[in-house]
């Protein structure tokens, strides 16, 4: 077996970093995800660079931000001219392998993605649709063939099942793999899931987090809403950990467990009844922090939390320092692996940048203003359309976020400091946040 470390690279759409029972939150289930945790390095201040799924996806594999890969919205094109973790595992001599939701792609959601550069360097194997949510609807395109696969079942079961059959015919070759597995849930609708998941919740009083309000009066019966909107997000997470164990079993069945870099996270996180919201695309706690599991036997220490605000785009270039690849010119992240590893005076994110994109290039109805923002280590600072402060938390003093300090006058220090940090951010990136004429001029449909 290669002597390179395999990569099984496993992320969910729409999952908070606190939907885990090792970050926290004691009802739900997670005996796999809080294994992974205690067997590797759980990164606890993770952050969604863009807490919408395409551009923080796009984020993850180009490394560079949205104003860089110019997928700044949901069903957009990125740019196919960027390294992307696929063309660098390939170069590498990596067997590369995905399976599952794919949202990349400016074509319409159900359409195939030819074989080619929209396929960001997975020229191997293939199992994927674009994008949908109707979990017990199975459907995928499979390698080269433009014909659909329609399976039956729950969706993440039979692509667990695909990721087992790739593992199992990599036996036979002598190449490391680089797998990415794409899971839908947890995401909206959250009813779509096995009822036996649902059945595990029965009987447990549901404990919310403090910052939730009350369900808006208007539904039938709010308290039912809630319970329920929350069992059922829940249940899918639980889900997910159910097949992320199938993953680690069938890693220790294989002998590869050691020399296997396994990483689970996820586009963005869902509000789930914090501050009264639902969803994501806020920077919002629970809407931008994601979880950060990242396991390596043979290259890194057990149980290790990391507590700096590690960003999306920090995942490329930390794979490529955990698997010896050299990082492209063209990224923007920083290589966390010597941070991973505890690493004296080892160099770390000071703050991850986060945004929201939309009105110039799209739409003017979108619910959520368009935003930029900063997470600290310690404070969540965002700017909104007048270009003054929207949300400013002391995230220590306050961790459920539920004291704007916006218009607070004894926290205009810090209020300076974090509106410059931002602005020297949003220069570096060439970022012409509500400049209209400077978004129409850089970021036009025709121009993306």
């Amino acid at each position: 077996m290669p002597k390179q470390p395999n990569i099984l690279f496993v992320f969910a759409d729409q999952m908070g970093g606190h939907h885990m029972r090792c970050a926290g939150t004691p009802d739900i289930i997670t005996p796999n995800l809080d294994r992974l945790s205690e067997t590797g390095v759980f990164c606890t201040r993770h952050i969604s660079n863009c807490p919408i799924c395409s551009p923080n996806r796009a984020t993850m594999f180009t490394g560079t931000y949205p104003t860089t890969h110019r997928l700044l919205f949901n069903d957009t094109q990125v740019r196919t001219d960027l390294p992307t973790l696929a063309t660098v595992a390939t170069a590498a001599g990596y067997r590369t392998g995905y399976i599952g939701k794919w949202h990349m792609d400016g074509a319409s959601r159900d359409a195939f993605i030819p074989p080619g550069p929209r396929r960001l360097g997975f020229d191997g194997y293939w199992a994927v649709y674009n994008c949908h949510h109707e979990y017990f609807k199975p459907r995928y395109y499979l390698n080269e063939s433009p014909q659909l696969v329609c399976r039956t079942g729950y969706e993440p079961e039979v692509q667990t099942d695909l990721a087992l059959d790739f593992m199992d015919r990599n036996r036979e070759d002598n190449r490391p793999f680089f797998l990415t597995l794409s899971f839908g849930p947890p995401h909206n609708s959250y009813e779509f899931v096995p009822k036996r998941y649902q059945d595990r919740y029965e009987g447990i009083n549901l404990q919310y987090r403090p910052n939730c309000r009350p369900v808006p009066k208007e539904s039938l019966d709010p308290a039912w809403a809630q319970r329920h909107t929350t069992r059922d997000f829940y249940a899918m997470v639980t889900s997910l950990d159910d097949m992320m164990g199938r993953l680690l079993d069938k890693l220790d069945a294989m002998g590869q467990a050691d020399n296997t870099i396994v990483v689970f996270t996820a586009d963005h996180g869902d509000m789930l009844w914090s501050q009264g919201l639902l969803y994501k695309c806020v920077p919002y706690e629970e809407s931008a922090g994601i979880p950060l599991l990242i396991r390596y036997p043979a290259g890194l220490a057990q149980s290790r939390r990391v507590n700096a605000p590690i960003g999306s785009v920090d995942l490329f270039p930390t794979l490529c320092g955990l698997a010896g690849w050299e990082i492209p010119a063209t990224v923007q992240g920083l290589n966390c692996t010597p941070l991973l590893r505890g690493e004296p005076n080892a160099p770390a994110p000071d703050a991850a940048f986060m945004a929201l994109y939309h009105p110039y290039l799209f739409r003017n109805d979108f619910p959520v203003p368009e935003w930029r923002g900063l997470r600290t280590g310690r404070y969540t600072y965002a700017e909104s359309v007048d270009r003054k402060p929207w949300l400013v938390f002391d995230n220590e003093a306050d961790p459920y976020q539920q004291k704007n300090l916006a218009d607070d006058a004894s926290a205009g220090a810090i209020r300076v400091e974090l509106a410059a940090r931002l602005q020297s951010r949003l220069d570096a990136l060439g970022d012409p946040f509500l400049d209209e004429h400077g978004m129409h001029e850089r970021f036009s449909p025709g121009k993306l």
